[in-house]
């Protein structure tokens, strides 16, 4: 049996991808992390093996001393990363999927694709909620589309979900900074975790919404040429907590402070003690507005409802369905890529069918006019 070598197996998606993986039963699981004790532990779980391995110092020669199949890398935060680990897999000739949702790490990975077509193996980065799911999503709902308006996509996780400090340093890292956005049919500057809005999804209530530093901020405007805007918010289901981090970002927007992610561990913690209050249930929206094949005007919308704290895992399917597609040789495209465009929305969703997660499509047209 083929193994995935898991880095930062023990971590709050490292373990939900552990989970998908061992669920399958196609692959042997390798825990890898600084820390061996707790990668010990969390591959005791599975009854699987660990190293310790530090990503920071990671060579060819002790990725492929694993007899790994794959690498996949879920030890975020991937902000101001580099490319040490996905060079020595591709040196070592392991494919390598990632969680990354960082914009700058996201953006430049494609430079690695010569090195890994050489190789003979697949590279692929953003294997998450974005942008592989979002385009994924999106390219089923404007299929045959004539033209694109306005793109928007928004996350908003239930407030019992787990927290790690890998994705608290995530958010905090574009937290009052400018963030380039394409919006009025031109490129600018919005605030992170400004442009307050509120969405409602059924199931889930009406939730604050802000914008948010992701790779589709740039993926979905090269791909799909909106006219007017591609926008991607996220939100915290607590009112207090979403409006609290939005108010902490004014000292950098001021110049006073550069950053918020030395706070993290204690943003964490505050975060902690209203745990208990709000729900398990957390949403995903992907909409779209434009033309349809015959001119008309259409909006489509794409929901996802997670119950009963099902919502962390949803990061990790995409991976998951790269994963094994890569193992069953459904994806043999090799190089290294960005994962928008790449994996079908079927595969994804046949992930979904072990968790409680529902999906939904809305279609609507204007009437046409009268004569």
């Amino acid at each position: 049996m083929r193994s995935i070598l898991i880095v930062g197996g023990a971590g709050v998606f490292g373990r939900r991808l552990a989970q998908g993986l061992a669920a399958s039963g196609e692959f042997g699981l390798i825990f890898a992390g600084r820390d061996l004790d707790r990668a010990r532990a969390a591959a005791a779980e599975f009854g699987a093996t660990a190293i310790r391995l530090d990503v920071a110092s990671v060579t060819p020669d002790e990725l492929r001393a694993t007899g790994a199949f794959a690498v996949a890398d879920t030890a975020g935060p991937y902000q101001g990363g580099d490319y040490r680990l996905v060079r020595a897999a591709i040196a070592a000739g392991l494919h390598y999927v990632d969680l990354a949702d960082a914009r700058d790490f996201v953006g430049g990975f494609p430079t690695l694709d010569a090195a890994a077509r050489e190789a003979g193996v697949t590279a692929l980065t953003g294997a998450s909620s974005t942008p592989a799911l979002s385009n994924a999503v999106l390219d089923q709902l404007v299929a045959g589309w004539r033209r694109i308006d306005r793109i928007e996509v928004a996350i908003a996780p239930g407030n019992r979900a787990p927290r790690g400090l890998a994705v608290m340093r995530s958010i905090l890292s574009y937290v009052g900074k400018p963030v380039r956005v394409f919006e009025g049919g031109t490129w600018g500057y919005g605030i992170g975790w400004g442009g307050l809005v509120r969405r409602q999804v059924e199931g889930c209530g009406r939730r604050f919404l802000s914008l948010v530093e992701v790779p589709d901020l740039d993926i979905l405007p090269a791909r799909f040429a909106p006219r007017d805007a591609a926008i991607f918010r996220a939100g915290l289901e607590l009112p207090l907590l979403h409006l609290g981090l939005a108010a902490s970002g004014w000292p950098v927007r001021l110049g006073l402070v550069r950053s918020l992610v030395p706070l993290a561990a204690l943003f964490l913690k505050m975060a902690g003690l209203v745990e208990r209050f709000g729900s398990d249930r957390g949403f995903m929206l992907v909409e779209a507005a434009g033309l349809d094949g015959a001119g008309a005007p259409i909006r489509a919308c794409w929901t996802l409802v997670a119950e009963s704290g099902d919502g962390p895992f949803i990061p990790t399917l995409p991976a998951l369905a790269a994963l094994r597609a890569l193992g069953d040789g459904r994806l043999d495209r090799r190089g290294a890529a960005i994962c928008a465009g790449v994996l079908p929305l079927g595969w994804i969703e046949r992930e979904f069918l072990r968790y409680r997660i529902t999906t939904a499509t809305r279609i609507s047209r204007d009437p046409p006019s009268r004569p």
